[in-house]
């Protein structure tokens, strides 16, 4: 991971990989009054760049069947868009846009007209020259001037419509139909864009300072437009409006937020260990965070090579937010939940749409970074293009994005094949698992980030999104599509320990915790982690532990001191829309029913297997309730503002521990094995190869049989075997031939140091990461990790026997 660098005022935007974007030009990064205006920039030539960005440029091969697929999907597009396209009425351009108090009315009128005119510029649709469609076009784009949006007219609802979703709309329709709005049109759509988005820096009507994706956006919508006016003095603010050149830095898009000099960023934006936070503490990558990464490709493709190139050496932690930020996060073309903030409860953000952005803007980004970094990246998009075989991104991208990526899958860079990682973020209290045949997120939350967010009457149900869920991905890649978040019971999502019932809508969104124990800590190289969270529930008493020690194949889940003062509390197994409704589920090697609407309790369990899903050993006996049903819902009960009404019903399997009402104390443990078979399930219920070690209030801790591995979470002081911690800490001690490695961490990321006592003897300090010292004593060796301003990372020491 790359750090970010200090800025102040005086320092010089270099770019060590602007080469490939053309000749980098130094520019000093602080505006003043004296600063000479810049040459008017060759307006053509950067239309036909965006007009490309759209279309797909001149000369595309309509005998290429992919090619010809996706000019036919533009068509196709369109016609659906103009329908009741009406410039002669008065209530709407669009009898189903006619509201005056929702925004989203506005934007969407905007956006089919683009889509329209896309068609219309696109050689070999059915609309593509058509004049009397331009002249459609033209008399919507004027209705729209004349009774929704310019000078003349007050905005409504949400701010982001006016200032970004229209405007961002309207310049695309502009610089597709640029030949013949005539200048008195241009000049009118221009003062409008202009009067809603007049600097790359502020946005919203009280002119607030514009921060992450924000930010972006609001540049992209200034950048068009200057190119619609010729106006170069608007773009030297839109390139150095990425790194807040007027803010000295503080509010860079381009910095990571935390900064090797120590400086703070805005909170928003990414951060070196991957993360990405939007609305101050909600964990986004998959929705403004890869929004951020689509507009900004965009940009860097617009002023490439021209007097207004981004030359910021920061523009080098892209690199970063690829590699760290977005390839762990997505799974087989999926984007995992748990990072797309209330985007899941929207119906169009399903089917791997997500990751669809995430994968166009990789590709604009290989041409800015040659080398080394463009392989990897073409390595990258090679493999999510190959190994979603949900959704045919050839066959669903746009025609840009597809003629690029056509040329990266020609490349003859070898796809990187599966990802194979334990990686955690930190910054976001989140963490997925990557093995062969299945990845896994893992999503909590603490007093330094919210558990979900309900804003604009959406995503009314995400109240335990971040209350240990965990998602499994595998071999169904459509499972969290297909109306997954609507029809799914939101009160038992798999992983969650929750008070059964249904709260409000939308209660306690974007909230904290009042406990600062999340996180864990991870083994380099390896899939070995210990991940956990102390669990405060909001709205009601319920407090408890809960840890998953992620040891390749085999996840131990522990929780203990689960309590509550009132109502039956749930810890759930799994919740799981089932591919086939009657799916085989074995319960210690029978066959429950298959019917829906079955319902069982099933007493001293030690193993089951769900077909297609994976395998559940419970060392301890336990007592489990499973239920199958055929649930229904509309994605309006979720979204009140792009939901559907239409009912949609999914079949469940559903299992959980019921801890009964007000427990004191309660617990549980047992192994996931995904992807496992029934075989292999049954042999492992009979031999556990994970051994559960402690699960008190102090420390949960597992053995793995196979190598001695031991993995701890320590919530206070304690002691688990020959492994003691003066704190809060996660370790994992990994003896491997003559070595012992010792991965540790502060999940509170309030600790300065955190000391660890190994009784083993004879161990001696063969490698350590800087602040991580090693002293002998009686008993074996002490670790003490200097873990101050680390914010939860993981230190490393490889210790020797002697």
């Amino acid at each position: 991971m790359n750090p970010g660098t200090g800025r102040g005022t005086t320092r010089r935007t270099v770019l060590t990989g602007a080469a490939a974007l053309g000749a980098a030009v130094t520019l000093p990064l602080t505006l003043t009054s004296g600063t000479a205006h810049a040459a008017a920039p060759d307006a053509a030539a950067l239309r036909a760049r965006w007009h490309t960005l759209l279309t797909g440029g001149a000369g595309l091969d309509l005998t290429d069947e992919r090619i010809a697929a996706a000019v036919a999907r533009t068509g196709r597009a369109a016609t659906t868009a103009a329908t009741g396209l009406d410039p002669s009425r008065t209530d709407g351009l669009f009898a189903d846009l006619t509201s005056t108090t929702l925004s989203n009315h506005v934007t969407t009128s905007f956006k089919r007209l683009a889509t329209i005119a896309t068609a219309w510029a696109v050689p070999g649709t059915p609309q593509y020259g058509d004049t009397a469609l331009a002249d459609l076009l033209l008399a919507g784009v004027d209705w729209m001037l004349t009774h929704r949006y310019g000078p003349e007219h007050t905005r409504f609802d949400n701010d982001w419509d006016w200032e970004i979703g229209s405007a961002l709309a309207l310049n695309d329709a502009s610089v597709l139909l640029y030949d013949v709005l005539g200048a008195e049109r241009l000049a009118r759509i221009t003062t409008a864009v202009r009067h809603y988005t007049p600097d790359p820096n502020l946005w919203r009507a009280d002119r607030q300072i514009a921060t992450g994706a924000n930010r972006v956006w609001i540049s992209t919508v200034v950048a068009v437009n200057a190119v619609l006016r010729a106006d170069g003095d608007a773009l030297i603010r839109v390139r150095d409006a990425l790194s807040d050149v007027e803010g000295s830095g503080a509010n860079s898009v381009l910095a990571f937020n935390d900064r090797a000099d120590g400086s703070a960023g805005t909170g928003e934006g990414f951060y070196s260990d991957g993360s990405f936070l939007q609305h101050y503490k909600h964990p986004y990558s998959g929705g403004y965070g890869k929004e951020l990464l689509n507009n900004l490709s965009r940009l860097l493709n617009l002023l490439a090579g021209t007097e207004w190139t981004v030359t910021d050496p920061e523009l080098d932690n892209v690199r970063a937010w690829v590699d760290e930020g977005f390839d762990p996060l997505l799974a087989r073309g999926d984007v995992l939940a748990s990072v797309c903030g209330r985007e899941i409860a929207r119906p169009s953000k399903q089917g791997h749409a997500s990751a669809q952005t995430v994968i166009e803007a990789v590709v604009r980004l290989i041409p800015s970074f040659p080398g080394d970094t463009a392989d990897r990246f073409t390595a990258l998009v090679k493999q999510w293009i190959a190994e979603d075989t949900y959704r045919d991104f050839l066959a669903v991208t746009d025609l840009a994005s597809l003629v690029a990526a056509r040329r990266v899958l020609d490349s003859p860079v070898p796809a990187r094949g599966p990802l194979v990682a334990h990686k955690q973020h930190p910054r976001m209290d989140k963490a997925a698992h990557h093995r062969p045949s299945f990845a896994l997120g893992i999503s909590a939350y603490s007093s330094r980030i919210y558990n979900y967010e309900s804003i604009q009457n959406e995503n009314l149900h995400g109240w335990h999104l971040s209350d240990g869920m965990v998602l499994l991905y595998t071999d169904d890649l459509g499972h969290y599509s297909e109306d997954y978040w609507p029809t799914v019971d939101p009160a038992r999502l798999p992983g969650t320990t929750v008070v059964a019932g249904r709260p409000a809508d939308a209660a306690g969104q974007r909230t904290t915790s009042a406990t600062d124990w999340a996180g864990g800590t991870a083994l380099p190289g390896t899939t070995l982690g210990a991940y956990g969270m102390e669990l405060r529930a909001y709205g009601s008493s319920l407090h408890g532990l809960k840890s998953w020690f992620c040891l390749d194949d085999v996840i131990a889940c522990v929780g203990s001191g689960i309590t509550a003062d009132a109502g039956p509390v749930e810890t759930v197994v799994e919740n799981r829309k089932l591919r086939d409704p009657h799916a085989t589920l074995l319960v210690d090697g029978k066959a429950a029913p298959t019917d829906a609407g079955w319902s069982a309790r099933l007493d001293g369990a030690r193993w089951l297997h769900a077909e297609g899903i994976g395998g559940y050993v419970f060392p301890k006996p336990a007592t489990l309730r499973a239920l199958r049903e055929e649930r229904t819902a509309t994605w309006r009960e979720i979204n009140l503002k792009y939901g559907t009404d239409t009912p949609v019903t999914r079949p469940y399997l559903t299992l959980w521990q019921d801890h009964g009402a007000a427990p004191a104390g309660a617990g549980y443990f047992w192994l996931q094995a995904p992807a496992a078979s029934a075989g292999r399930t049954r042999q492992w219920a009979a031999a556990p190869p994970v051994e559960l070690v402690c699960d008190s209030t102090a420390v949960h801790a597992v053995r793995r049989h196979a190598d001695g591995l031991l993995a701890a979470n320590f919530w206070t002081a304690g002691t688990s075997q020959e492994l003691s911690a003066d704190g809060p800490a996660s370790v994992l001690v990994r003896p491997e031939g003559r070595t012992v490695t010792v991965a540790l961490s502060d999940p509170t990321q309030l600790r300065s140091s955190v000391v660890v006592d190994l009784a083993r003897r004879g161990l001696t300090v063969a490698a350590a990461d800087p602040g991580v010292r090693a002293t002998a004593t009686g008993r074996g060796i002490r670790i003490t990790a200097d873990t101050a301003n680390l914010h939860g990372a993981t230190l490393n020491l490889t210790l020797k026997r002697s």
